[in-house]
């Protein structure tokens, strides 16, 4: 019997599947922060720094954030324009203080 594993097709443009663990999706070019703290200008002090990072991987990255309704947790959407670029952010966001 044939051991069946699935695998990544390979991006049509580059020809690659992976790259040092993470998958490239198409379409993939959201990434979701999720911050907590007293109070909105709390929260919002401790999402400049990502949100700056963001615009500095693309400053046509669109966000959207939602608030809890106490005002102590915040969910921010960043989009990118491609996928790459998410996950250049993802991985250059690990050098900022934890969120």
């Amino acid at each position: 019997m044939a051991d069946l594993q699935q695998t990544e097709a390979p991006c049509e443009a580059c020809g690659v599947a992976a790259e040092i663990g993470f998958l490239i999706r198409e379409g993939d070019d959201v990434s979701e922060l999720s911050f907590h703290g007293p109070d909105k200008n709390a929260i919002e002090a401790e999402f400049a720094p990502f949100l700056a990072l963001a615009k500095s991987v693309n400053t046509k990255v669109q966000y959207q954030t939602l608030y809890s309704d106490d005002g102590t947790a915040m969910t921010a959407n960043l989009q990118f324009e491609c996928s790459a670029e998410k996950l250049i952010f993802d991985l250059k966001s690990r050098s900022l203080p934890s969120q």
